[in-house]
């Protein structure tokens, strides 16, 4: 019954055994519904601790958005406060989604630029020893999805670029990393993304490969994870109609059921085929890619009973936990399968060591000086010089002095608002005279003598698509329409999302950054001033396949 604790990617020894044994024969039925849950965590919500306990969660998410000491205190009150020890998990991916008061870190698709795994595993050894020293020990990444279709907006600057073997080698590199600082990690987003132009946000999406394709690319990367002993699967709301068809040929609808509420999917290929024996964590149930295939009291219990060991996120907590209850009690989701999810969580947990304790803590280990230093140091090996047709780089306040910069700011999914780019103070303190481009201003060519368009638009969850939008950025119809490149020296860059190419083909210089963190933005500024040089390779096909955007 509980032989598959002791293999990869548990690992664990008969005290071990015992502990998820005496775990789980000591829970009631409202706990054991519980530990089937990883919910949201944000803010400074005082009630929310009391509802952590009621619920009894297998752990939670947490964004991180306050201070340090705040948010250690939080986070050691919450794991105080648990009868079994929880899963506190993030996402760490670097640029906007380090943690705020810790070391700035490039993001997957920077890393991938560099190219360099010892790179890399720096990186990642920063972000775990920081996320393990205020009480993180599950990582919900990385990603090893595929930039396959360049308008996804949900790869983009998350994965590691187009090129599989850079994506399994960059993959591999963190998962060890991660894991050897007692990180859990997860890859994602199961059975793979990249080839769908949509975000699974908003609309289920569709991984279009047939068995043999998905085989060398997908297939390839999954296996590579599950042989290095990668500690858990996201299994997305993503359909793989060949796979269901090579089963039914007339599977019809059932073809796209997403992979969260797909037994075919979780157990007959990720499981059975190919070998996976950790934790299968569903994505984020809120999500529409989950909800627009069916009623939520259905396809709750359906993510359990259709083989993923956790649910990740709710809405209404109370509620789901509910239905979940319900469906223990009916027999929708057997004891054997309740028993055997439960067992593979708490035997997560085992492998993590939390059974026997939990530190709190270790606020003097985040943000240490050398993390920063090494960081910036990557993070400078990341621009990369796409083109420069006309000899623009580098600039020089004796011949570029009176600078126009159009922006629309730093765009985040969770704030309402972008923030401002450090951009414009960067170059003033080089000399530069900076003025902001304001919405609707024709751009007079005798006004200026350089042009720089700065974008930074990093993966963005429940946009649908990322572009160039000249309409916003410039503010009226009719300086969407200017180009003045031909008039004044124009430089594009972009701080995120790599294809603003296809948007602007003709821009004479473009530079791309791939993260919007104030390092990457001051690496830029040294690049472009001649003082450090390029060193970025791109890990994407920029060009986005089209001839003119090289002329």
């Amino acid at each position: 019954m509980v032989d598959f604790l002791r293999r990869a990617p548990f690992d664990l020894d008969q005290s071990g055994i015992d502990w998820v044994e005496r775990t789980l024969a000591a829970m009631g039925p409202q706990e054991r519904a519980g530990q089937l849950f990883i919910h949201f965590s944000m803010g400074a919500d005082p009630g929310e601790l009391s509802r952590l306990s009621a619920l009894a969660p297998a752990g939670i998410t947490r964004f991180f958005g306050g201070t340090l000491d705040a948010e250690a205190d939080f986070l050691d009150a919450a794991q105080a406060g648990a009868n079994v020890p929880l899963l506190i998990a993030s996402d760490l991916e670097g640029s906007r989604m380090s943690l705020p008061f810790g070391t700035e870190v490039p993001n997957p698709l920077a890393l991938a630029a560099v190219d360099d795994l010892q790179a890399s595993r720096d990186i990642a050894g920063i972000m775990a020893r920081e996320a393990v020293a205020i009480g993180v020990n599950w990582t919900l990444t990385p990603v090893i999805d595929i930039n396959a279709a360049f308008r996804s907006p949900i790869v983009a600057t998350r994965g590691f670029g187009s090129d599989v073997a850079r994506i399994e080698a960059q993959a591999l590199t963190q998962i060890a990393a991660f894991q050897s600082e007692g990180v859990a990690a997860t890859v994602k987003h199961w059975p793979g993304e990249g080839h769908d132009d949509r975000d699974q946000h908003l609309v289920t999406t569709v991984n279009p490969l047939d068995m043999d394709a998905w085989e060398a690319n997908h297939g390839r990367l999954y296996r590579a994870a599950i042989a290095a002993g990668v500690k858990a699967v996201m299994s997305a709301h993503i359909a793989f109609p060949a796979y269901i068809r090579s089963l039914n040929p007339d599977a019809g609808v059932e073809a796209f059921r997403p992979a969260s509420v797909s037994r075919d999917l979780n157990q007959g290929l990720l499981r059975d085929k190919l070998g996976f024996n950790g934790v299968i964590l569903s994505d984020a149930t809120p999500m529409a890619g989950f909800g627009a295939w069916g009623p939520r009291s259905i396809m709750l219990p359906e993510v359990i009973k259709n083989g993923c060991d956790l649910i990740l996120f709710s809405d209404d907590p109370e509620a789901d936990h509910a239905l979940i209850l319900a469906a223990i009690s009916d027999g929708r989701i057997s004891q054997t399968r309740l028993e055997t999810a439960l067992r593979r969580v708490l035997g997560l947990k085992a492998s993590l060591g939390l059974h026997l304790g939990v530190r709190k803590a270790a606020r003097d280990r985040i943000g240490l000086s050398g993390d920063r230093t090494a960081a910036r140091a990557v993070t400078a090996r990341a621009p990369t010089l796409v083109k420069d047709l006309t000899g623009l780089i580098p600039l020089s306040p004796a011949r570029h002095k009176r600078v126009l910069v159009v922006s629309g700011g730093v765009v985040i999914p969770f704030l309402p608002e972008p923030l401002p780019l450090d951009l414009p103070e960067l170059l003033r303190a080089e000399g530069f005279a900076v003025t902001l481009h304001e919405k609707g201003q024709h751009i007079r060519p005798e006004d200026w003598d350089l042009v720089i368009y700065a974008l930074a638009e990093e993966t963005l969850l429940t946009r649908g698509r990322i572009f160039l939008d000249w309409l916003k950025l410039t503010g009226s119809f009719d300086a969407a329409m200017q180009r003045v490149w031909h008039e004044v020296p124009t430089l594009l860059i972009s701080f995120g999302y790599p294809y603003l190419l296809y948007d602007a083909p003709r821009a004479p210089c473009y530079i791309n950054a791939y993260a919007s963190m104030p390092t990457m933005q001051a690496a830029v500024v040294d690049c472009i001033v001649g003082r450090a040089p390029f060193q970025g390779t791109s890990p994407v096909d920029p060009f986005c396949g089209l001839e003119d955007a090289h002329y």
